[in-house]
């Protein structure tokens, strides 16, 4: 199914060759050769610097939803910023439902709209289209470079290198910045074959991200797709399984081009932004992963991440054992006290019976797989038991289309319910199943409690991925978890779907402003819209204070800052700064405002006995206290700043890991003034909340460059000396953390 070479290739002839195979086969150095891929073409054109070995990137254009783009708008404009120098889109597909917080969610539209008129940019009401979707749609094309401030920014398939990072690297570029990467290692995803009947774009997904997420396979590299079986896929096929590629840890995907690309750009209305896309012969790769197209089966991802999947059939061959795993889960991730009802009752008769089934997202909703879906559903009724479908369009075009087909009219006719264009139940906002229930998602994550339950409040619900085809195929089963390839009747995917593109929603409702600002128009702002508080430059000397130590394999962003209703108050730093960690550890925001209350004391009264005391004896005129998060692997999903910058507004002045999950997250906590410190064995010194970390000369060693700092570990009052490290921190990274932040950076 999928076979994996962790070291240098070179593709010639179809095949691949073992670096050391290359001189005897004609072919220069790796370094000469790595020039043959699609990524190095499209990285070299957009870089700024003098060489390839460190880039300058400057993209295309940017993305953002209304989760994001206040924090990032406010943080650009309190930097200086006077236009959007490149098109911005700001969608709004994530607050949309505007339930929670009174109008604090539509505040956050109206001010979008005055800021792109404002600064020219580009505005998307909601309920129009989820934002990958509306930027495939209009602006993906090969060769390009589009930035995102959501991790699911991937539109490789279209032959564009997409990146999700979070806001403050935004802000760079409207500030005309750029983005500072090393080169990356770029990583050939080889597929062969076409996919079986009943087989989607989710299965083949799942897959990869089993087959390379544990053991980092790609981690922070470019994912290159190609070879023969990319022609079996049609545009939506190879773009449900390009935005999972996040879900491995990469740092970008790009697939080569074709006429099918060619063709599906036309329909859209941009075919002249068409250009071939291929590796060269002998282009060199740092490894390769083999995707047998045709060998791949249904799979389900089990709670609580896309990568433990498992084929449908294994899993219903050994479902006892598999759930009881998941029960053991839970109890260990949600850090529960009481133990919930096992989903082994879940099986009944030898079956698994799940309870709910959502088709949504930039993943699940697009129109072919709502087309599966509808046929596999068609004329057979879900019932009236538990069981439950929801199914989002992805953009109002596909709505539309899905409605002139009479798509939408089979579905309903089913029992789903259809929803508008919408990201909701892919991060909580949308479709909370019930406490015990199990829910089947086409959609992108599955992490612990990311579908809305509150487990402080004893409530514990759970998400499976699969495909929209299996999806469909349990529904029409009444619940009972069944794979598409056990209908009697598959239909298949054709490597092209008919669709006609009809954008005339976009044309009523989106606000076109790319290019034409208006200074004159004021920033419309509500009364939960804040600016960002004011954050210090790094002290000379630093005491730090553990106040939350997470020893589990892996921490999400959802788990350092939740999603769902959470999501409402992104727009107030200080009062979403209230829910940090609050799903993982509730005691971590008391602690951190205990610490940062001393601090501001000291800064107002360094004489003060509270402060003394705090100091332990340090200089409090050059010694500052701030708080430390300790992680193991802190960052994999979403690309949300908040899970550094909630760190940074409650007095955080640093993260200790062993390795951060994801590039992306590092720098948010390096953007928001925190020192990203790793050390070896960090597992072992057995960290807990109220341990202490004096780290003297800090300021220095930051700003003299040092990759290793002397620290000294205090713990039940005996000290220990430990070695923090800051490996691979440029330049600009101190300078930043030296101003204090982002802001203050530029603003110096």
């Amino acid at each position: 199914m999928l076979n994996s070479k962790r070291e240098g290739v070179y593709y010639k002839n179809g095949a691949f060759l073992p670096a050391r195979e290359g001189p005897a086969a004609g072919l220069p150095a790796p370094e000469e050769a790595k020039k043959g891929t699609m990524a190095y073409a499209i990285l070299s054109k957009h870089n700024t610097a003098r060489g390839m070995e460190e880039l300058a990137i400057r993209f295309d254009a940017m993305a953002s939803h209304d989760i994001t783009y206040v924090g990032i708008i406010q943080t650009a404009r309190a930097s200086g910023m006077t236009e959007f120098p490149v098109p911005y889109v700001l969608t709004n597909c994530h607050n949309s439902l505007c339930a929670v917080g009174g109008t604090i969610n539509e505040d956050d539209h109206v001010f979008g709209l005055s800021a792109a008129k404002k600064y020219g940019g580009e505005f998307v009401p909601a309920h129009q289209s989820v934002i990958h979707s509306y930027m495939r749609e209009r602006y993906a094309a090969p060769g390009k470079m589009i930035l995102g401030s959501d991790s699911h920014t991937r539109y490789g398939a279209y032959g564009t290198m997409a990146i999700g990072e979070g806001g403050p690297e935004l802000a760079r570029q409207l500030l005309k910045k750029t983005y500072n990467i090393a080169y990356p290692k770029v990583i050939a995803i080889y597929l062969t074959g076409a996919p079986r009947p009943g087989v989607g774009p989710q299965d083949v997904a799942l897959a990869l991200v089993k087959a390379t997420f544990q053991q980092g396979v790609v981690k922070n590299a470019v994912m290159e797709f190609f070879g023969p079986g990319v022609k079996s896929l049609s545009m939506d096929y190879r773009s449900g399984i390009d935005v999972m590629t996040t879900e491995t840890t990469c740092l970008s995907s790009v697939w080569e081009t074709d006429d099918t690309l060619r063709d599906h750009l036309t329909v859209l209305g941009r075919g002249d932004a068409y250009q071939r896309q291929a590796p060269a012969e002998g282009a060199y790769y740092d490894g390769v992963i083999e995707v047998a197209l045709d060998r791949i089966e249904p799979m389900i991802a089990l709670p609580f991440h896309p990568s433990n999947a498992y084929t449908i059939r294994e899993f219903k061959a050994n479902l006892d054992e598999l759930l009881h795993q998941v029960d053991e889960d839970a109890v260990r991730q949600l850090g529960l006290k009481h133990r919930p009802a096992s989903l082994r009752e879940k099986i009944v008769d030898g079956k698994f019976r799940v309870d709910q089934g959502v088709i949504a997202g930039c993943s699940g909703g697009t129109y072919q797989n709502i087309v599966r879906a509808a046929q596999i559903l068609d004329g057979h009724a879900i019932g009236s038991d538990e069981f439950w479908l929801s199914v989002y369009p992805t953009s109002q075009p596909v709505n539309l289309e899905l409605t002139r087909k009479g798509y939408i009219a089979s579905l309903m006719a089913a029992g789903a319910s259809i929803r508008s264009c919408f990201c909701g139940p892919c991060f909580g906002a949308g479709d909370v199943p019930a406490n015990g229930a199990f829910s089947i998602r086409h959609s992108t994550r599955n992490f612990p409690n990311r579908e809305g339950s509150k487990p402080s409040d004893g409530q514990v619900s759970y998400v499976a991925l699969m495909d929209a085809r299996s999806i469909a195929a349990t529904a029409r089963n009444g619940g009972v978890l069944t794979g598409a390839d056990e209908l009697p009747e598959i239909p298949a995917d054709p490597a092209v779907e008919p669709f006609a593109y009809d954008d005339t929603p976009y044309k009523a409702r989106v606000y076109f402003g790319v290019g034409k600002p208006d200074p004159a128009q004021e920033l419309v702002f509500g009364p939960n819209i804040a600016d960002w508080p004011e954050q210090v430059a790094l002290p000379e000397n630093l005491l730090l204070t553990v106040c939350s130590a997470i020893y589990d394999p892996v921490t999400t962003t959802d788990e350092l800052i939740p999603s769902g209703e959470t999501s409402s108050y992104r727009s107030n730093p200080i009062k979403l700064s209230e829910f940090a960690l609050s799903r993982k550890d509730p005691q971590y925001v008391p602690r951190a405002k205990q610490v940062l209350a001393v601090e501001r004391l000291r800064r107002a009264d360094p004489a003060a006995p509270e402060v003394r005391q705090a100091l332990m004896g340090h200089d409090p005129a050059a010694t500052g206290l701030g708080s430390l998060v300790m992680a193991l692997k802190p960052g994999d999903g979403s690309a949300r700043e908040q899970a550094a910058s909630c760190q940074r507004v409650l007095g955080g002045a640093a993260n200790l890991a062993a390795e951060y999950a994801t590039k992306r997250y590092r720098s948010n906590v390096v953007n928001w003034g925190m020192l990203p410190f790793i050390a070896e064995g960090v597992k072992d010194w057995d960290i807990q909340p109220g341990d202490k970390l004096y780290i003297p000369s800090v300021r220095a060693a930051v700003d003299g460059g040092a990759e290793e700092i002397d620290a000294t570990l205090i713990q039940h009052g005996a000290e220990k000396h430990v070695t923090l490290k800051l490996p691979g921190m440029t330049r600009e990274e101190r300078d930043i953390v030296l101003a204090g932040c982002l802001i203050n950076y530029y603003a110096k």
